[in-house]
């Protein structure tokens, strides 16, 4: 089911059983990439903007506001929270959990049932708007269950290691190895 007021490239790939809210646009920019593929069962609610080059799997439930840029891929089982954000290029597997706000930089990739509270944010540039910054990004990646706190900062190129868990406002500068807590700024291992 797909609002009339939503905005969808005749291209689109819909599976059975997903609905569009109204003000949602599907497939509109990036005109030279692949139409959007949207699994089964699917919800993806008013005013998002899904980008050329996105493949969603079944039973993925994406918030108000929120966006999703050209060539991310997400598993199936996964929710997008309102007014959250992904950029270009991220991988998400399946079973995943971004609470509202989170923002997440291109070509992170977020291992099966990660979870994001609130107002996330995963950076992948050290020198920002500098002539090389394009060329020398470096991607967040997430392992495999792995707890992301309400507001956690995790900075550019940091890996957290699967089940981990990582304390609300915490600033992660390093990578977190499997298993390990930490919270603080910087964050440091607390048990």
């Amino acid at each position: 089911m797909i609002h009339p007021a939503a905005i969808v490239s005749d291209d689109t790939r819909f599976g059975a059983g997903t609905s569009v809210g109204a003000y949602a646009m599907i497939g509109i920019d990036g005109a030279d990439e692949s139409p959007v593929e949207i699994g089964d069962d699917c919800t993806v609610r008013s005013h998002t903007v899904i980008y050329r080059g996105a493949k969603l799997g079944d039973r993925c439930a994406v918030g108000h506001y929120a966006l999703i840029r050209e060539n991310c891929t997400i598993g199936s089982d996964v929710s997008i929270g309102s007014r959250t954000g992904l950029a270009p290029g991220v991988q998400v597997g399946h079973g995943v959990r971004f609470h509202t706000g989170c923002s997440i930089a291109e070509g992170s990739v977020i291992e099966d049932g990660a979870w994001f509270g609130p107002g996330v944010m995963a950076l992948n540039a050290r020198r920002p708007n500098q002539p090389d910054t394009k060329e020398k990004l470096q991607a967040v990646h997430v392992e495999a269950g792995a707890v992301i706190g309400a507001a956690v900062l995790l900075l550019p190129g940091v890996r957290v290691g699967s089940g981990a868990l990582i304390g609300a406002g915490a600033v992660v500068t390093r990578d977190v190895a499997p298993g390990a807590t930490v919270a603080g700024n910087p964050a440091r291992v607390i048990t």
